[in-house]
């Protein structure tokens, strides 16, 4: 199962204003929550592109995996301020290697990550999208019980 989650702290080190950790099936965005959203977003935008750079995920786009290696539409996730989007609401556009998070240019940068937690579960519900970690392949239905 998937588990992607967004959280504004304020222990990031000096100057960092946002870090992206990995583990299995779960990713750990932190952003600096005293720091104007403009910033974390152009610092944010930095963050997710080495990340992919340096990461294992995928995206099935009708019956095609995409990756970051995919000639042509090599996987990007932009995150943008954009006053067309609701008041206290994010949108997610999707396309062929391509994810655009449509974020209020009102929110804060705690609101911000607040918000992108219930958008990201719905969007990853989707079933479009998983991880290789240490050779397997990680994606969003339910894990295996396990008996003991």
């Amino acid at each position: 199962m998937l588990d992607v989650a967004y959280i504004a702290v304020d222990d990031l080190p000096t100057g960092r204003l946002a870090q992206i950790d990995e583990d299995r099936g779960t990713i750990r965005v932190r952003v600096d929550k005293n720091a104007p959203l403009p910033d974390v977003i152009r610092k944010l935008n930095d963050e997710i592109d080495h990340f992919l750079a340096t990461s294992h995920w995928f995206q099935l786009w009708n019956d095609e995996i995409v990756s970051r290696a995919t000639p042509g539409c090599s996987l990007r996730v932009i995150y943008r301020l954009d006053p067309r989007v609701p008041e206290l609401d994010i949108g997610i556009g999707e396309g062929k290697g391509r994810i655009t998070v449509y974020i209020p240019p009102e929110f804060d940068t705690e609101q911000f990550a607040v918000a992108m937690n219930p958008v990201t579960k719905e969007f990853l519900a989707g079933g479009r999208w998983f991880q290789m970690y240490a050779g397997e392949i990680i994606d969003n239905s339910p894990e295996p019980m396990s008996q003991v």
